[in-house]
């Protein structure tokens, strides 16, 4: 817990220098990999975040002009989360930087403890 916790909060701290929190960039980069839109359920399923936690984050987000949401015309109670051109723009330019921090993060690990580590990452969120 102790080395995760470390870890995010290392992680965390370099995001905030350039204006988003570690969940509003991982927001952003699930949004760029979708093609820029998602219904706000399917993100939240994706990332396990509760609604009141999606919402505090979009609306961040949303303030600083990285996203926009909007009514889906299908399903007037669904939301609708889209990229702006500024949100893509964020992940573009902090992307390669960011996952050069966590390549070095998990470098002191073999390819065969990163596999290990992995395999208990997920045994650990399936029972949860």
């Amino acid at each position: 817990m102790r080395a995760q916790a470390n870890l995010t909060r290392r992680l965390a701290a370099d995001l905030e220098r350039i204006g988003v929190s570690a969940t509003g960039f991982t927001m952003l980069v699930l949004l760029t990999s979708a093609g820029g839109r998602l219904e706000l359920r399917t993100m939240r399923r994706r990332l396990g975040a509760s609604k009141a936690t999606a919402t505090e984050v979009l609306d961040t987000l949303e303030n600083r002009g990285f996203v926009t949401r909007s009514r889906l015309e299908s399903d007037r109670r669904a939301v609708a989360v889209a990229l702006t051109q500024a949100g893509h723009n964020l992940v573009t330019h902090a992307f390669p930087s960011h996952a050069e921090r966590v390549r070095e993060a998990f470098g002191v690990l073999d390819e065969d403890e990163k596999r290990q580590l992995a395999d208990l990452c997920r045994k650990l969120d399936r029972a949860a």
